[in-house]
């Protein structure tokens, strides 16, 4: 369940003097990851071409493709197939202004054909874990059910009993991800006991993040609150279901910000359904819910449209990234975001 990017990498291609790059993505993503100032950025480091490109198939970006040395994609870019990479021979490095590179639909043979693969997914790591943090004190407050009888006129009818506050809570860590290790940080922070289930992590490893290693089980049947940072894999689609679900603890909260399929959504609504356990959801399956479905008229269940990531203006941290990557990659340095192709099989 790790997504971390590993630290022993392969030396990084050499960068041309004034590489000329392409921005691949959507045009209005282009102007949230790189305003005015962090555009200017840019600018002093690359030969950038004027256009973004969210179709490099279009024949007036193809000569902008074929002279390419760098490539910045980011959401709505097209998918960077072998035929993409055939026309782009001088291509030596592609820099992902976003999370995870698997949306980009970069096949094996970059690798193979040594371009360097940057994700800006570390940037994303903070508003993601103030996401988080936020969702599991107001979760033991049970402000989220509390607000919907607040509105139906119970302003008397709130808990005074061992469900609800934050003294002594134990959290359970599915994931020990870049955003996990994170979370498990701020959550010792905050004074929270706290377990860690992934199998990539050692007792000792979990330690060092101040930390206990769980089994999955024990994890959920253990935990007042259950946050899930794993990535979506074969092994990890649907590994909190039914009877999972069953194993926590009466008055627990799950809370999901990583992916969706990591749910059975159904045995979810029905566990929720019966007011034993609550749900605070950024990241459903299907995505997006359907109109009616049962979660949404759950009062024990809060759900956000896939909000927990860079929204709005700090988005602009994708962009400082890259430029910040860019200027590494240009120096010859290490990249920090660098993914291998060992990398991919684990990230989210």
């Amino acid at each position: 369940m790790s997504a971390q990017i590993h630290e022993s990498i392969p030396s990084t291609p050499a960068a041309p003097a004034t590489p000329r790059a392409v921005l691949a993505m959507a045009a209005d993503v282009a102007d949230l990851v790189f305003p005015s100032g962090t555009r200017d950025r840019l600018n002093h480091l690359v030969s950038l071409h004027a256009a973004v490109a969210d179709d490099l198939s279009e024949p007036a970006l193809r000569g902008a493709v074929t002279d390419a040395d760098l490539l910045i994609t980011g959401w709505g870019c097209p998918p960077l197939d072998d035929a993409l990479l055939d026309a782009a021979p001088r291509l030596r490095a592609i820099l992902h202004a976003a999370g995870s590179v698997k949306e980009a639909g970069i096949p094996a043979s970059v690798w193979q054909r040594g371009i360097a693969v940057s994700s800006a997914a570390e940037a994303n790591v903070h508003p993601v874990v103030q996401f988080t943090i936020a969702a599991v004190l107001l979760a033991g407050k049970r402000a989220f059910g509390l607000a919907r009888t607040y509105a139906a006129g119970g302003f008397r009818s709130y808990p005074s009993n061992a469900r609800t506050g934050n003294r002594s809570r134990v959290v359970g860590v599915v994931g020990a991800s870049r955003i996990g290790r994170a979370v498990i940080t701020e959550l010792c922070r905050q004074g929270f006991s706290v377990l860690v289930a992934d199998p990539y992590l050692t007792a000792a490893g979990a330690d060092r993040l101040g930390a206990r290693l769980a089994g999955l089980d024990h994890l959920v049947s253990t935990a007042d609150v259950v946050t899930l940072h794993a990535p979506e894999l074969p092994e990890t689609r649907g590994m909190i279901d039914d009877r999972r679900l069953a194993l926590m603890r009466d008055g627990a909260v799950l809370i999901n910000t990583a992916r969706g399929p990591l749910v059975d959504s159904d045995a979810l609504a029905r566990h929720c359904a019966a007011g034993r356990i609550d749900a605070v959801l950024d990241v459903t399956s299907p995505e997006p819910l359907p109109a009616g479905h049962p979660l949404f008229a759950l009062p024990n269940v809060f759900i956000t449209p896939h909000i927990a990531g860079a929204l709005g203006d700090e988005i602009g941290a994708l962009g400082d990234f890259v430029v910040e990557e860019a200027a590494r990659w240009l120096r010859g340095e290490p990249l920090r975001g660098l993914v291998t192709a060992a990398d991919l099989a684990r990230m989210a």
